[in-house]
């Protein structure tokens, strides 16, 4: 019963936006000639009426893409909790990670994290270990290909 009322409902919501259009351009073809388009046309240089018509269409098309293409609600990122745990990555680990996908080099993790640089390197060579790669960038795309870090 709920299939036959959506495939009867689709083509009404159609029809009201196919009329909804149909009447706005009506309505612009009505004030046209009341603005006595000849007279007008005749008045202003062909640029002039040509620059006007492509914002009218840009307004519409903006209009229309926005109708159609609505933003998508944005959710915060949970990093892959399974993939985390399977590789074994330890808190510090991650933070480390994090800290990697930022850009900050070993110096600045170990400033930020309050540890030495040298457990900064060892955590990084653990985490490209567990990663399976060889350098810094590779982990962090890996690390997001995994849904580990956004």
């Amino acid at each position: 019963m709920l299939a036959i009322l959506r495939a009867f409902w689709q083509p009404l919501r159609m029809w009201r936006i196919v009329l909804a259009y149909g009447a706005g351009l009506a309505v612009i073809a009505l004030l046209i000639e009341y603005l006595q388009y000849r007279h007008i046309i005749r008045s202003l240089p062909t640029e002039g009426y040509i620059a006007a018509l492509a914002i009218v269409f840009v307004g519409i098309g903006l209009w229309v893409g926005m109708r159609i293409n609505p933003s998508p609600a944005t959710t915060p990122f949970e990093p892959n909790e399974r993939a985390i745990a399977s590789l074994g990555v330890t808190p510090r680990e991650y933070a480390v990670l994090e800290l990697l996908a930022r850009g900050h080099s070993n110096k600045e993790i170990a400033r930020v994290m309050e540890i030495s640089p040298n457990t900064v390197k060892t955590h990084v060579a653990n985490l490209y270990a567990k990663l399976g790669v060889s350098g810094r960038g590779k982990a962090v795309e890996a690390a997001r290909a995994l849904a580990l870090i956004a």
